[in-house]
């Protein structure tokens, strides 16, 4: 009976580890920040900083099972830092499968580490094996912490959605917005009929590909780095179909071309660095972001080491004034990858850092509006449904 009972302490012992420490342990190793808080910047920057509408365009911040609705000592994001930082619109992108071992160079999908998070993390027992029941319960989790939110923050679905946010906005700028998008569109578990499934819960942004090769499209860092299947193609048409945004960031070269062929919209990449400044095969070539350009697109910066082969503000708006000089201003804004197992140099509360940089390199207070966030509101008021 002894044995019996320390055995049971002992299985007892260790799923509380599992279920209560191993969540938050792993994001403190993965999503780390290289300065503390407070951010310091000139006041030129701060005073810019507090009257600008901040988007940016990618945060995997629901993967973690943070509560978003309090502020956190971990990773980047949560409503009050958001809010703290003067971003006006998040885009929430949501990463329902990623390999071990994952790099830039080369990967295949037969493993899931997302699997042990929704474990650990007590999600439903549907998610641990579909991958669209994961991007739902997602999207459902985000439309919780509005509820309790107490009005602070606001799922967008639609272009009046954001008109109207943007009023009350323009009124109390204690609030913050988020919009749903999906990181590869493996979620939908290679099953057209799943789009409208995930429209419903709110999507409307999906990444064609993230870090291999799936049913739709190639990836960057897949293995045969194909372009869109003919399944892709019917994904593109029928997300245009509705209004959604294709999102091109991981996306092959092959995928790129073949989607700014097909498509009648305009795409983004949600979170991307240039070659120009970082070359890497993560990164997009000049001729890659006069292509997406010239069909409109908008292009997220990132701010991470392998975007920006730096690690500072000074990094990311170098970037920036790259492609800048390449596409023009309004096709170029932020994109963060907040809470993407990366370090980043600072969370949601120091984009002013970015601001201060960009006025260091010469841009105007009107440039600085658009990168930080004008350009993507505008995007958005232009292809919401």
């Amino acid at each position: 009976m002894k044995r019996l009972v320390r055995a049971l302490l002992v299985v007892g012992l260790l799923l509380l580890v599992f279920f209560g420490v191993v969540p938050g342990a792993v994001e403190l190793r993965m999503n780390g920040v290289l300065q503390a808080t407070p951010y310091s910047a000139s006041e030129r920057a701060r005073a810019l900083q507090g009257t600008l509408d901040g988007v940016d365009l990618h945060a995997d911040s629901l993967l973690w099972g943070r509560d978003l609705t309090q502020r956190s000592r971990r990773g980047h994001i949560d409503i009050p830092r958001l809010i703290e930082g003067n971003v006006a619109l998040q885009v929430f992108t949501f990463p329902s499968k990623t390999p071990w071992g994952l790099n830039i160079e080369r990967n295949n999908d037969k493993s899931d580490q997302i699997f042990w998070l929704a474990v650990s993390q007590r999600w439903p027992v549907a998610t641990w094996s579909s991958l669209t029941e994961r991007s739902l319960y997602q999207a459902r989790r985000l439309d919780s912490f509005a509820e309790r939110s107490g009005g602070h923050f606001t799922v967008i679905h639609s272009s009046a959605d954001l008109a109207r946010y943007l009023e009350r906005r323009g009124q109390d700028r204690n609030v913050t917005a988020g919009i749903l998008g999906l990181e590869g569109a493996h979620a939908l578990d290679g099953k057209l009929e799943n789009l409208a499934r995930v429209y419903a819960a709110g999507y409307r942004v999906i990444g064609l590909a993230h870090f291999f090769d799936n049913e739709f499209a190639g990836s960057a860092a897949g293995e045969r780095k194909t372009g869109l299947t003919p399944l892709g193609k019917q994904l593109v048409a029928e997300m245009e179909a509705r209004h959604m945004i294709v999102d091109l960031a991981h996306s092959s070269g092959a995928t790129i071309r073949d989607v700014l062929a097909v498509a009648r919209r305009a795409v983004i990449v949600s979170h991307t660095g240039v070659k120009g400044t970082c070359d890497n095969n993560r990164n997009l070539s000049d001729e890659q972001l006069t292509a997406i350009a010239r069909r409109g697109g908008l292009i997220g910066i990132g701010f991470w080491d392998t975007a920006t082969c730096g690690t500072d503000a000074g990094a990311i708006a170098r970037a920036i004034r790259h492609a800048v000089s390449v596409v023009g201003v309004e096709h170029v804004a932020l994109g963060s990858d907040f809470d993407g197992a990366v370090t980043e140099p600072f969370d949601a509360t120091g984009l002013v850092q970015i601001t201060d940089a960009l006025l260091q390199q010469g841009f105007s207070e009107e440039e600085v509006r658009k990168v930080m966030g004008g350009n993507a509101l505008r995007f958005f008021r232009e292809n919401l449904p």
